[in-house]
């Protein structure tokens, strides 16, 4: 009875969460200030890493988590979205907090929060992560940010090292038009005297993320100016040249030449946590080389083989679109692809379908997802063979009964959409 309860208890927090969505996006931080104030400060009681950019930051941030983890330290990762369960958005030494847990860090939130307007979703959910690690005991946390960074709601955090994985063009509404302007966004991170690392390419970003370091007065490390990586494919890995290190051997168990990129991004930041103590040599090779992050260029093997990517803008869904030409040119590939409306659909669809046979257009029960109707006729004059259906399990399920065995099945244009995949494939008994 008392589980029925609890589980009870847990949904509920669940739907009161989610029914926040309808307050939108709010940028700033006024509310998570009072909230995290009233709850007793818990993000100052543990020590952290916080990582903005476009893509990789699940990646990178996973990854950092894996390695301290492996250096003997307690460590808690904030992430978002979730694939299938809101527990993956918190974990505790790899392992997502439970159900209880979410319960309680709900409990304690709502009860703190006395605020004149009504906290969002995000910044619900990133006040219960603070609360939870520091209940935890935690001895670092990566903290993810949700959208830009200077007004994100993560950013109240001081942390020992900030991270900019990468600038491209999204949330323009919010962040600005130009990458100018987003990079200044994601830059507003930096802290004062904290190092920053990041694999920005584009002059305007690396200018403006260099100029709010230097503002700062934060050391800065760029990646293929103060960093690099040479890749060995042949041997399958690579070698790390680091500010002060070289480290040949190094192996990410992530697919896809990008995941080499952020690999070197996460050993630029163990430098310096190595040159602080905190970290050495064995964590850091064990923790890279056992770290996982599912629904990024995640290969099930099945009858077809399944490939799940997130691909969840435009950058992503050229990276996809390249490791498809370049590892799976001689299957025939059916695509099951959905996309929200904040997203560059035609583009995404125009770097995906070239590389495809056929196109199951399908759209995630997420209320910002495009009609796949809009899909259907976006991929009209790029694909012959295409057909909508709107549920994602029954696209995955249609997508996997009717691609040949030595096809490839891909699922990939929004996590949302992998999440509710994963969950139909582990219903069809596919392991994933």
């Amino acid at each position: 009875m008392n589980d029925n309860i609890n589980n009870m208890r847990y949904q509920q927090c669940l739907e009161e969460m989610y029914g926040l969505r309808r307050f939108g996006i709010v940028l700033g931080l006024d509310v998570i200030s009072g909230m995290l104030e009233n709850l007793g400060n818990p993000h100052r009681q543990f020590t952290c890493i916080h990582i903005a950019g476009t893509n990789g930051k699940g990646s990178i941030a996973s990854a950092l988590a894996n390695i301290l983890y492996h250096a003997g330290c307690t460590v808690g990762l904030y992430t978002s979205p979730h694939l299938l369960r809101f527990n993956e958005r918190i974990r505790v030494n790899n392992a997502e907090i439970s159900d209880s847990q979410v319960v309680d860090a709900f409990e304690a939130v709502q009860s703190a929060h006395h605020g004149s307007r009504e906290a969002t979703f995000f910044e619900y959910t990133t006040a219960m992560a603070f609360y939870a690690f520091n209940k935890a005991g935690v001895d670092w946390a990566i903290i993810e940010t949700g959208m830009g960074g200077r007004l994100d709601a993560t950013n109240i955090i001081s942390p020992k090292i900030a991270i900019i994985s990468n600038i491209n063009m999204e949330h323009r509404e919010y962040l600005g038009h130009t990458i100018n302007a987003i990079a200044g966004e994601k830059a507003g991170i930096i802290k004062t005297d904290t190092p920053v690392i990041t694999g920005a390419r584009q002059k305007a970003a690396v200018a403006e993320i260099r100029e709010t370091a230097k503002r700062c007065a934060a050391p800065f490390y760029r990646l293929g100016e103060h960093f690099r990586v040479r890749r060995r494919p042949s041997a399958g890995d690579f070698i790390y040249y680091g500010m002060n290190h070289v480290w040949p051997g190094m192996r990410t168990r992530l697919t896809g030449n990008y995941q080499v990129d952020n690999a070197a991004i996460v050993l630029a930041a163990c430098e310096l946590l190595k040159e602080a103590g905190t970290i050495d040599w064995t964590a850091v090779h064990k923790g890279l080389q056992t770290h996982q992050w599912p629904g990024r260029l995640e290969m099930i093997p099945a009858q077809p083989p399944i490939l799940i990517d997130g691909a969840h803008n435009l950058m992503a869904a050229r990276h996809l679109s390249a490791f498809l030409k370049q590892q799976m040119a001689n299957r025939k590939i059916t695509l099951v692809v959905g996309i929200l409306d904040d997203k560059p659909y035609l583009s995404m669809l125009q770097s995906l379908l070239p590389a495809c046979h056929r196109a199951i257009l399908t759209r995630p029960r997420i209320e910002r997802s495009l009609p796949a109707q809009t899909l259907f006729e976006a991929a009209g004059g790029l694909i012959r063979r295409r057909e909508i259906v709107e549920d994602v399990a029954e696209a995955v399920s249609h997508a996997c009964n009717t691609t040949d065995p030595e096809g490839l099945v891909c699922i990939a244009g929004s996590l949302y959409l992998v999440g509710e995949a994963k969950q139909a494939l582990a219903n069809l008994k596919i392991a994933g």
